[in-house]
């Protein structure tokens, strides 16, 4: 197999994952433009990759622009194809895309150029712990806003931290994660800004390598992912060690009645009764409030809130 027809191979792979992902039709639309612009395929690379199956079939795409990439695709392609075919002086009339049985028919052109600037279909040969998208030199601007571009590098980023994933992979998923995001809380709100910087500080913790390697394969969908708690987002070793400090904290709340002070305010939810006793302890990470523990001096009844 020569490299022009793996690079194809992988070119139209990657727009099959696209596709079954839901990518952004940003993302799809890139796809498209790179095997317009970089592939140069032979009759019997379309024949073997049945590239031209796949492309030709969104032509018929919901959304207009990705029917519309599609079809200049298509109409490159037959043309590279009539050429090859004049050359040989094997023209066959009406344009159309056959199969060919010539073995080896190889493109007059260069090998062709990543499918996104940088991009590759090789796994990253890199040092995964500083890829950033300048450093990978992937141009992050998909939409007419400089506040989704940027953060789509933010997530792009995050998830190509200590990841081996090619180029191209990172950028649509970054590009999957910010459009549900952008979905999810309503346009370029504060809510959608602080959530973006708070999955890429999640992504960027070491000892959290799993929550990147998820969002990546698809196991946290980025629908999912975008909605996730602070406690969903960390890692099992983080959240082991944080149920091991509240229940640490929670024993030394347990302190004797003449040490806890009575309050004239709180009432028990069982008795109605306004005689509870509380203590208070920082029972999760320093950044949380305080959970109060209160005990009703009538009933007994034991509850906390924080």
């Amino acid at each position: 197999m020569s490299s022009e027809q793996r690079e194809l191979e992988s070119r139209i792979k990657a727009l099959h994952k696209a596709q079954g992902e839901k990518a952004p039709a940003p993302a799809i639309i890139s796809l498209l433009d790179g095997l317009k612009k970089d592939v140069r395929p032979t009759e019997e690379m379309l024949r073997t990759t049945k590239a031209g199956l796949v492309v030709g079939k969104l032509r018929g795409h919901a959304n207009k622009d990705i029917g519309k990439a599609a079809n200049d695709v298509v109409s490159k392609w037959r043309k590279i194809v009539e050429e090859e075919k004049k050359a040989k002086g094997l023209h066959a009339p009406g344009g159309r895309l056959r199969d060919s049985t010539s073995p080896g028919s190889k493109a007059a052109s260069p090998a062709p150029k990543p499918i996104l600037t940088g991009g590759s279909k090789k796994a990253y040969e890199g040092n995964p712990d500083t890829r950033k998208f300048t450093t990978d030199n992937i141009d992050v601007k998909r939409t007419d806003s400089q506040i989704r571009n940027n953060c789509i590098g933010v997530l792009y980023n995050g998830l190509a931290y200590r990841s081996t994933e090619p180029e191209d992979t990172v950028l649509i998923k970054a590009m999957a994660v910010e459009a549900a995001a952008f979905k999810a809380y309503k346009g370029e709100t504060q809510a959608y800004k602080e959530k973006v910087r708070s999955l890429f500080q999640n992504l960027k913790v070491k000892n959290n390598s799993d929550l990147g390697r998820n969002v990546m394969s698809g196991a946290i969908t980025p629908e999912k992912f975008v909605v996730m708690t602070s406690k969903q987002l960390q890692s099992a070793e983080q959240r082991k060690l944080d149920a091991e400090l509240e229940e640490d904290n929670m024993k030394r709340a347990q302190v004797p009645m003449v040490e806890k002070s009575i309050s004239d305010s709180l009432e028990c939810s069982a008795c109605k009764k306004k005689m509870v006793s509380y203590s208070q302890a920082q029972t999760r990470s320093a950044d949380e409030p305080m959970t109060t523990f209160c005990e009703c001096m009538n009933c007994g009844k034991r509850w906390k809130f924080s």
